[in-house]
């Protein structure tokens, strides 16, 4: 075990010890707010009305992706993002193609009977911009729907499901694609997390990846009230076969009532 890998073990053990004592984010079984995202994959859960959402996300070759959203009413929430390349390091930064816009909607509150469901639109991807052929490395979602659904399991466990059609057509791939996702909190403050986006819209001959659909694991923590920090293992599959992926990335999220 290396220094950093005992650092992060330390870190999570201190978290799961005493993590009673810290306020809430979004991780957890005592998180103040619901998960919006698993690592890259939407949830159904929603920014509280007239809160602000700050995201980041720290990727390979000194990329950084950074979002502003705001609930703009209990049920309805939106954003914005931008990022690049290079942001972080010696190297100029190579910026994305153009800025993301976000859009949920939550048509359905979650029962004891049926799940939360919820629609959106997303323009924003993941990883670098590459043109040609126009797309990210990672598609955006696009038009989506998701469901989510918790259960009491040992804590709190969460199991969502969606589907999408992403506009980034620049491959001439023009399917639609489905994805899957689970939370299972770790004490007060943690939570594991794991998804599968089956990229069902990558396949084509003009593809990044070899079809064997993007494979995500990760750990959340909250630190403090609304800061959340996520720690990332991306692409298990090895699905990405033109453009490297590195596979640990951070996120963090902070969210703040205005």
């Amino acid at each position: 075990m290396n220094k950093t890998t005992r650092s992060l073990a330390a870190l999570l053990l201190a978290l799961l010890v005493g993590g009673r004592s810290f306020a809430q984010g979004s991780a957890g079984e005592r998180a103040a707010f619901e998960p919006r995202y698993l690592i890259d994959l939407p949830t159904a859960g929603m920014i509280p009305h007239n809160t602000l959402a700050l995201d980041m996300d720290f990727y390979h070759s000194g990329g950084l992706l950074v979002g502003v959203s705001i609930g703009l009413f209990d049920r309805l929430d939106a954003g914005l993002s931008y990022g690049g390349v290079g942001v972080i390091g010696t190297e100029s930064p190579v910026w994305n193609n153009s800025t993301g816009f976000h859009l949920k909607v939550r048509l359905l509150e979650e029962s004891v009977l049926l799940p939360a469901i919820a629609l959106g639109f997303d323009s924003q991807g993941k990883e670098e911009y590459v043109d040609p052929p126009g797309r990210y490395v990672i598609k955006s979602r696009g038009l989506y729907a998701v469901a989510s659904k918790n259960y009491s399991a040992m804590g709190s466990l969460s199991l969502h499901g969606g589907v999408n059609y992403s506009l980034e057509r620049g491959d001439d791939d023009t399917d639609p694609n489905f994805f899957v996702g689970i939370e299972k909190t770790i004490g007060a403050s943690v939570s594991a997390v794991g998804e599968y986006d089956l990229a069902l819209n990558d396949t084509n001959q003009d593809a990044l990846g070899r079809g064997r659909g993007y494979l995500n694991i990760g750990l959340k923590a909250s630190l403090g009230r609304g800061f959340t920090l996520g720690l990332n293992l991306k692409d298990l599959l090895r699905n990405q076969q033109t453009i490297s992926i590195g596979n640990r990335t951070i996120a963090v999220e902070y969210l703040q009532p205005l």
